[in-house]
This record gives structure tokens, C-alpha cells and sequence, in this order.
């Protein structure tokens, strides 16, 4: 009797198979994705206006946005709840081209570094740039982590009033300063092996969530 030809091993299943905690699985293979992160408390114009100012300029596919539960930087007590934050972040994002995600509560992720890490590591055929305004680079230094983080995907810095200065001459600026991308390449910026980054120049939008926190609270003692 001849033998049977012995049994082939399973071919590994596909990694977002094995990351059942992204929605979306397979349909974000092989798209450049930018990343917003923040606690959106709350979500506003400028997000918006950030996120579509990246799409377009950066050539990216889609836009992220990562709502945090809890920014170790800022304090609990005027925090709107998490599932509160991303219902009103899918209210403002109104857009088939950004999603609103609490992937960070699914990780059990404060940090920002190990959220990165994560994606990179378990989705190597998508790329992804992270997105932040010019007052976040200004802080940079004081996430944890900060200088893995511009190691690990390229990142894009967009104006906002008041900090463009502040932002350019910051500590993370000036430690990365070599590797800053002149901005009329900034649809290249994706392909480039971090650390890589950008500063955008565009339309300055004034909205703060602590401004508009602070308006709202007013409102209510009315």
C-alpha cells in the first residue's frame, strides 16, 4: 500500500485574523493610515479639519482616530466617559474616511508608544503615520517613550495658532531636526524610514476642547 503524503502544516492565518479588536479586519490591509491620537474631550472642527488636511496632503488612505480613556498628561475630573468621548467623535469625524476607535481601552494602553508598537508589529503590510498639532510637539518630550515613538512610524505636524514657534524650536523639534521632510514632499513622507516628519503649514484653526469644556460648563451654571 503506498504511503499517504504526510499532512501539511495550517498556513498561518493572516495577522488582523489574529486582532479580532480592530474593526474593519482585512479591508485595511496594504493602506497607508494616519493616527490621531487624544482624549478628544471633546472632538471638535480642528480634528476634523487636521485629519482631511492629512488625507489629502499626505496622500494617506484613511485617518484613525485613537480615543485614549485616559491622557496620563491631564487629570480625571473634567473627563467625559470614554464611550461618551467616541459617540461625540463620530459625530464631528463625519467622514467614510476617518474612523473613530477605542482601541487603546481594548489594548488596556495608556501610552501612546505601546499602542504604536502594537499596530506596526501585528500589521506590517499597512503604513502608518501619526498626526499631532503643533502644541502636542511642543510637550513631546514629556510622553513616554517619545523619541521610540518618532522611531517607529513618521510622524506629521500640523499648525495651530499660537504655538508654531514654540513648536519648531521644542526639544523633540530640535533632536529630529535632521530628519524633518521639506513640506513640498509631504506625500512622500509615508515611505520614509523614521524617524521622519513633516510640519505642515495651513489653516489655523482656534478651537481648543479646553476652551470648549470651559464654555460648556459655563453654559450649565446658566
Amino acid at each position: 500500500m503506498a504511503r499517504s503524503a504526510p499532512e501539511r502544516p495550517a498556513p498561518d492565518r493572516p495577522p488582523f485574523s489574529r486582532f479580532p479588536l480592530l474593526p474593519g479586519g482585512d479591508k485595511w490591509r496594504g493602506m497607508t493610515i494616519g493616527l490621531l491620537g487624544g482624549s478628544f474631550n471633546p472632538a471638535h472642527a480642528a480634528h476634523r479639519e487636521i485629519s482631511l488636511s492629512a488625507l489629502k496632503r499626505l496622500g494617506l488612505d484613511h485617518v484613525w482616530w485613537l480615543v485614549s480613556p485616559q491622557n496620563p498628561l491631564k487629570g480625571t475630573g473634567d473627563m467625559a466617559s470614554l464611550d461618551r468621548r467616541v459617540k461625540q467623535a463620530q459625530k464631528v469625524a463625519a467622514h467614510p474616511k476617518i474612523t473613530v476607535m477605542d482601541l487603546e481601552s481594548r489594548l488596556t494602553s495608556n501610552y501612546t508608544a505601546d499602542t504604536i508598537r502594537t499596530l506596526v508589529e501585528r500589521f506590517p503590510e499597512v503604513r502608518f503615520v501619526w498626526l499631532m498639532g503643533a502644541d502636542n510637539l511642543g510637550q513631546f518630550d514629556k510622553w513616554q517613550k517619545w523619541e521610540e515613538i518618532a522611531r517607529l512610524v513618521p510622524f506629521a505636524i500640523f499648525d495651530r495658532p499660537g504655538y508654531s514657534m514654540s513648536a519648531i524650536a521644542s526639544k523633540a523639534a530640535q533632536r529630529f531636526r535632521r530628519q524633518r521632510l521639506n513640506e513640498a514632499y509631504a506625500s512622500l513622507l509615508s515611505l520614509k524610514k523614521p524617524p521622519a516628519w513633516i510640519f505642515c503649514h495651513g489653516r489655523k484653526n482656534p478651537l481648543s476642547a479646553t476652551e470648549i469644556r470651559k464654555k460648556m460648563l459655563h453654559s450649565e451654571r446658566l
